[in-house]
């Protein structure tokens, strides 16, 4: 680890990327962590030689995709340009949240933190009784036998339900080989990490999903010297797009009113997947 060494070498610098939100595609006014929104962020970090570049880290997951995409883009360049990747997790790294923490080198947490979540989840609702109450008939025509999977206005079907499980069985094993591949030996043996439990702070250090408690600034001060220079490295936005008004400078009417829903709909959906965990 590259230490500050007066008249001898400038301050090393350390880039910041805040990944927080949950993971997916977003809209304008309430925007999830994606690859593609992330990408110049994170490209821009990696430039120059920089002594290290840290994640701060509160995400409950979301789209396993996009965590993958922007893991692998960390660990891209990372391993290019030799340079180590710290993660800090503040309230929460679970599902998606922690596959984003594995693309570091090491894992810090705070006492109260909760990571893990190692699973894959579908979650829905049902209402063919309350449209049978209110004499509501579905009709459905299609032309494969599962393009209807999962229908919430049709009575469950065991055999949607095996669709499912089996549509997530390979997604959680992506998961579990990238953990491992990622964390190796400090993995407990005698813990099943993998069944979506969460641990807390210190727990998750002692299973060997973190690798110690400890806050962003002091800890990378102790790594790289007292004289360390952090950079936050935000998104860039045009002057517009700031202030939320980029759509609606090109179209008042429709546009604005249907972004503004799509933003609600997400904050929800971050809302009731954080709700997962107390949080």
């Amino acid at each position: 680890m590259r230490k500050f060494i007066p008249f001898l070498n400038k301050p090393p610098v350390v880039p910041v990327i805040r990944l927080a939100g949950s993971i997916g595609g977003g809209s304008r006014f309430s925007p999830a962590l994606s690859d593609a929104a992330l990408a110049p962020t994170i490209e821009r970090a990696f430039r120059g030689k920089p002594a290290a570049v840290a994640l701060i880290i509160n995400s409950p997951g979301g789209s396993p995709v996009q965590s993958s995409l922007i893991a692998a883009r960390i660990r891209r360049l990372a391993d290019e340009k030799g340079i180590p990747v710290h993660a800090f997790v503040e309230d929460v790294a679970a599902s998606g949240g922690y596959w984003l923490a594995c693309a570091a080198d090491n894992i810090w947490v705070d006492n109260s933190s909760l990571l893990g979540s190692i699973g894959v989840i579908f979650a829905s609702f049902g209402f063919p009784k309350l449209m049978e109450k209110y004499g509501v008939e579905r009709r459905v025509h299609t032309s494969g036998t599962s393009k209807s999977l999962a229908d919430p206005f049709l009575p469950e079907k065991p055999g949607d339900v095996d669709r499912l499980l089996a549509i997530q069985e390979p997604i959680h094993a992506a998961f579990i080989a990238h953990v491992k591949s990622r964390r190796g030996a400090r993995l407990s043996t005698t813990t099943d990490l993998f069944n979506a439990d969460v641990w807390v702070g210190q727990g998750a250090v002692d299973v060997g999903l973190a690798d110690g408690v400890a806050h962003l600034v002091p800890k990378l001060k102790s790594l790289y010297g007292d004289k360390v220079a952090l950079r936050p490295m935000g998104q860039r936005k045009s002057f517009l797009s700031r202030f939320g008004l980029q759509s609606a400078a090109q179209n008042f009417g429709q546009n604005l009113g249907q972004n503004l829903a799509a933003g609600a709909l997400t904050a929800a959906e971050d809302h009731a997947t954080r709700a997962r965990f107390g949080l």
